[in-house]
């Protein structure tokens, strides 16, 4: 949730010190551990569900039922456009920069002109990405019809393994990748391999072949090696909105990230408008070779993103960490830090815990307790070989309050 509707008191700590943290003021908040929750029979069937709750911090209660809080009407609608507000944005050192207006709606699709080697050293500014003036978004179709809860925003995080030309020759592939992304309102999907920039587009018609209306933002290709990655997120755009101005890719000091992640902003098209949710999603694949020193890194970057902005510290860090919680290190230290998934395998062999969706329980209240793993194969019927085929990791979801929650 926006700094600017809270009264939470934040206290500075000296815990984490990294030349990531020298860039910024540390804002710490009180203790916490990861989390766990359930799914509602309401919310798509997706995969095995586990069903075991821990309480939240105080005044999530009413978030977990899925009623908005007091004086936010329950949506059922999601304008077509909302008025943009114009904000102060500030740097990875806390300088806050020039008024800079958000550019709410459709983002151009083009791929970002970011640098794909992040400066190591020094203090860069906060990478953001001017985009050409986005096309006006869609009207929505009536809520309905995407089949998706009124009450509740749907975030997945989904490695497509080598997702390229290769993949996206295979029907039966792109179909089963197609009805995943449909089930969520954003997909931050890891692992884009490819050298035509065609690929994304062309599966993003594939979604959309049954009348849904989604769109994506891209970053760069990244990697010390030949072979490249990009980050990406699918966003429904009947339900969300991205600031376009927002879109970047994370600085590397140090270049302790093989892959630093992808970021972008984004806003529920809530109603009220006014009581939209607004959070950071920050999209990362960690370098299974590397992994100690990258989810250390990690911890410095979900602190930096929580002071990117004045007005926002709502961060949800997701993607393919290929470490399970009892693996994060500084990140399980950084305080009232939560985590979506646990006490279950996220890889497609069921064997390992790779993926997961991390947030402040304290700053992002939102979080309504339920998440989940879709299992490729039991949700879409398919022997292991032919789950294998289209990822050899589970989608991971978690359900989030389209409304902002004041605490």
């Amino acid at each position: 949730m926006a700094k600017k509707k809270k009264t939470v008191t934040k206290k500075s700590s000296s815990s984490l010190t990294s030349m990531w943290l020298s860039l910024t003021t540390i804002m710490s908040l009180v203790g916490g551990t990861g989390v766990s929750g359930w799914v509602n029979p309401d919310l798509p069937v997706i995969g095995p569900i586990v069903t075991s709750v821990m309480s939240m911090s105080s005044g999530s209660s009413t978030a977990q039922s899925g009623v908005p809080p007091a004086g936010m009407q329950p949506g059922g609608t999601y304008p077509a456009t909302m008025q943009p507000a114009t904000t102060m944005t500030a740097g990875w050192g806390g300088a806050v920069q020039p008024p800079q207006p958000q550019q709410w709606g459709a983002a151009s699709p083009t791929t970002p002109a970011v640098p794909q080697r992040p400066m190591a050293s020094g203090s860069p500014p906060l990478a953001s990405i001017s985009y050409p003036p986005p096309p006006p978004a869609p009207p929505p179709p009536p809520p309905a019809a995407s089949g998706k809860p009124p009450d509740a925003l749907l975030i997945c995080s989904f490695n497509i393994q080598v997702f390229g030309e290769s993949k996206l020759a295979k029907p039966e592939v792109v179909e089963v990748l197609a009805r995943v992304v449909r089930m969520f309102d954003i997909v931050a999907i890891q692992e884009v391999r490819a050298k035509s920039d065609s690929v994304v587009p062309t599966f993003v018609q594939a979604v959309n072949a049954n009348g849904s209306q989604y769109h994506w933002v891209i970053g760069p290709r990244l990697g010390r090696t030949v072979s490249k990655e990009q980050y990406t997120f699918v966003y429904d755009t009947a339900r969300v909105d991205v600031d376009s101005s927002s879109v970047g890719t994370a600085p590397n000091p140090g270049d302790k990230l093989h892959r630093p992640p992808m970021f972008a902003r984004f806003r529920t098209r809530a109603n009220p408008p006014e009581s939209a949710f607004t959070f950071w999603m920050v999209d990362i694949h960690t370098d299974p070779d590397e992994v100690p020193q990258e989810v250390d890194a990690l911890a410095d970057v979900f602190v930096a993103m929580q002071h990117a902005r004045p007005d926002e510290d709502d961060v949800i860090l997701l993607g393919d960490l290929n470490a399970a919680p009892n693996q994060f290190g500084r990140i399980a230290q950084i305080p009232n830090i939560g985590w979506a998934v646990s006490g279950t395998t996220t890889n497609t062999r069921r064997s390992k815990t790779y993926d997961n969706i991390i947030f402040s329980r304290a700053a992002t209240a939102e979080y309504l307790g339920r998440w989940g793993v879709l299992d490729l194969q039991s949700t879409f019927g398919l022997s292991l070989d032919d789950a294998l085929k289209v990822s050899d990791h589970n989608p991971v979801w978690a359900a989030f309050s389209p409304w902002e929650i004041r605490q």
